[in-house]
């Protein structure tokens, strides 16, 4: 096949062929291995030099099909515990595959108003979602990072104006570091969007009562009196490890009494919001000036979703800016340009998957799925607690369990060996998937529940692993 002019008529049939895999392929999930790793010999059929003749639409999508659905890593599945990644439910698969059918350019309105309505739309039901203010400015990003990016570029040009400089137009050149602190609950995509931005990854200071990371706010607040001038905070609702959140309203307190912006990380944890039983964890959150919250977490949408809101609607515009090029609209054109209020231009339709997914499940919907996975954490961390050879390290506040292995006769200079190769196991093992971290200085084991599917009896699949796995890595 030398020109995909001449397959115009073969686009249906290959399309078709992912339709009719799809069915088969999500209602396997639950009884899949998450990874098999004897499929992995299956990855050599993706190699090879170029083509130099194309084999075709159908040819092609029939042996990606092939290796994907056997080599992949079904994260889709209910029993994906790793990092926190949600799966993607079924409206929000087939908005996504719309997202791919259309191909909109969603950046300006000029190429596509219906992308740009939808962005439009998602953004105010996700701020009413999350308890965030209508009047506030908001965009899609490809992940949480890229939406720190977006939320901290509009903090360093708040900060730069008032040095007097426009930091848009002129850099950071002459200008003293920006101040950013936190707890030690911070994640390392704030500090990636810190480097990105030319702040430096490694300016950010932590503030920590003891080694879990606890906010000390009296530290902070004595920072704060000694910059004596405009400081960047950083809230974070929902760490990795533990679920655990920073106190969000004595932080707006703060920010407030020293004319600081605070900036909100609630990548997973601004999902407490939907609750009354975890709503204080993002109780405050209204009072930020910038917040970021990711898409493929716990709402359960395709890679990749990200959103940034950020208090003053005009900042993003000011941050990132029109370019003065002829061919684009200006910065005051009468509709909303996307690719001018964050730092991409080019931009798939992502607003589709996430309409999709809201319009048909509600408020109510995600309500009921965040609290049933609440149950099922809680119900994981009874589990541990009533276990000898488990031991939990964290209280259960949300979706993450915190916990080691730690059978009799083990002495303590062996657990972090012993958790660090059931973690290896586990992950090799593939009947559940989940890795290890630190915390406290230990190695442990801090599954997510964040993924639609998932339900008690995958959770108490994954403790009989972890028994029977540990058993075999101890003896």
């Amino acid at each position: 096949m030398a020109d995909p002019l001449g397959e115009r008529d073969e686009a249906a049939a290959a399309l078709n062929l992912v339709g009719a895999a799809a069915e088969p392929y999500l209602r396997s999930l639950p009884d899949r291995l998450v990874h098999d790793r004897t499929r992995d010999v299956l990855l050599d059929e993706l190699d090879g030099p170029l083509p130099e003749r194309g084999a075709g639409a159908v040819a092609g999508v029939e042996r990606l099909l092939r290796v994907g659905t056997e080599a992949g890593t079904h994260s889709a599945g209910p029993r994906f515990f790793h990092f926190v990644v949600g799966g993607a439910t079924p409206a929000a698969v087939a908005g996504d595959w719309i997202t791919s059918l259309l191909d909109q350019a969603s950046g300006l309105w000029a190429t596509s108003p219906f992308a740009a309505r939808a962005e439009g739309v998602v953004l105010r039901w996700l701020k009413e979602l999350f308890g965030l203010p209508e009047s506030w400015g908001g965009v899609l990003t490809p992940s949480a990072t890229l939406a720190h990016v977006s939320g901290l570029a509009c903090a360093r040009f708040w900060w730069a104006d008032r040095h007097g400089v426009d930091v848009t137009a002129r850099g950071l050149a002459g200008l003293p570091a920006m101040p950013v602190l936190s707890s030690g609950y911070v994640h390392v995509s704030t500090r990636k969007a810190l480097q990105i931005l030319g702040c430096g990854r490694d300016t950010l200071r932590t503030f920590a009562l003891d080694d879990t990371g606890r906010l000390d706010l009296a530290a902070m607040e004595a920072a704060l009196a000694e910059i004596g001038g405009p400081a960047v905070l950083v809230g974070n609702v929902g760490e990795v490890n533990t679920g655990d959140s920073d106190p969000i309203e004595p932080l707006a307190d703060l920010a407030e009494r020293y004319g600081a912006w605070l900036h909100v990380d609630g990548a997973f944890g601004m999902f407490s919001a939907l609750s009354p039983r975890t709503a204080h964890m993002a109780r405050g959150v209204e009072r930020a000036d910038s917040v970021t919250v990711d898409g493929h977490k716990w709402l359960n949408v395709p890679y990749e979703s990200g959103f940034s809101f950020v208090r003053d609607a005009s900042l993003p515009g000011r941050a990132f800016g029109a370019w003065g090029a002829a061919y684009l609209p200006d910065a005051d054109d009468e509709h909303v340009n996307y690719n001018m209020l964050g730092p991409e231009s080019s931009r798939r339709a992502r607003a589709l998957p996430i309409w999709a997914t809201l319009y048909a499940y509600g408020r109510e919907g995600y309500r009921a799925m965040v609290e049933r996975h609440l149950d099922v954490a809680a119900h994981l961390g009874g589990l541990v607690e009533g276990d000898p050879d488990l031991e939990l390290l964290a209280p259960v506040r949300l979706c993450v369990v915190c916990f080691r292995y730690r059978p009799r006769g083990v002495p303590e200079e062996r657990l972090d060996d012993l958790n660090a190769r059931l973690g290896a196991a586990l992950l090799a093992d593939g009947r559940v998937y989940a890795g290890t971290s630190t915390y406290r200085g230990m190695t442990v084991l801090r599954p997510a529940i964040v993924n639609w599917r998932t339900t008690v009896s995958d959770i108490e699949l994954f403790v009989e692993v972890v028994r029977e796995l540990g058993a075999e890595k101890a003896g």
